[in-house]
């Protein structure tokens, strides 16, 4: 599944940058996310609840930020284990541009999955994974505006 989308922030780029980077802003805007720990500078730990048709699974796994290019962007990529469910892995190339006070965040998502939920089929897959996506990026942009300063 590959998914191109972007979102208008109202804040500046340097701003949604260190959002981005935030543990306690990704906790809340990853769907399901019920733990996310710092493990380094760029690693974390994470436990998600997911529920994909019939199947609902909690996966334990990591998520790493690479290609750090501060205020620019990065690429954020994550994989894990749901147990009998399978497993499931992705990433998200993310782009920041700025528009004249506001920002542009684009990105491109990538997700692949394997186990009992890949036997689900793929149109189901390819709309809960583009769900997912989606839901992130707008839970980002409506929460960092929630906290963003006056």
């Amino acid at each position: 599944m590959e998914m191109h989308d972007s979102q208008r922030i109202r804040a500046s780029r340097q701003a949604v940058y260190d959002a981005l980077n935030n543990p306690e802003v990704l906790k809340q805007c990853i769907p399901g996310c019920e733990e996310l720990e710092m493990i380094s500078e760029t690693e974390m730990k994470a436990t998600v609840l997911l529920r994909v048709g019939p199947v609902k699974a909690r996966f334990k796994g990591t998520v790493e930020l690479s290609d750090l290019n501060p205020p620019e962007g990065y690429t954020i990529s994550g994989e894990g284990k749901g147990g009998v469910a399978g497993f499931a892995k992705g990433g998200a190339t993310v782009q920041l541009s700025e528009d004249g006070e506001d920002t542009i965040l684009q990105y491109d998502v990538k997700a692949d999955i394997g186990g009992k939920l890949a036997q689900l089929g793929s149109r189901l897959i390819d709309s809960t994974s583009k769900k997912l996506a989606g839901q992130f990026f707008t839970n980002f942009a409506a929460i960092f505006e929630e906290n963003a300063p006056a």
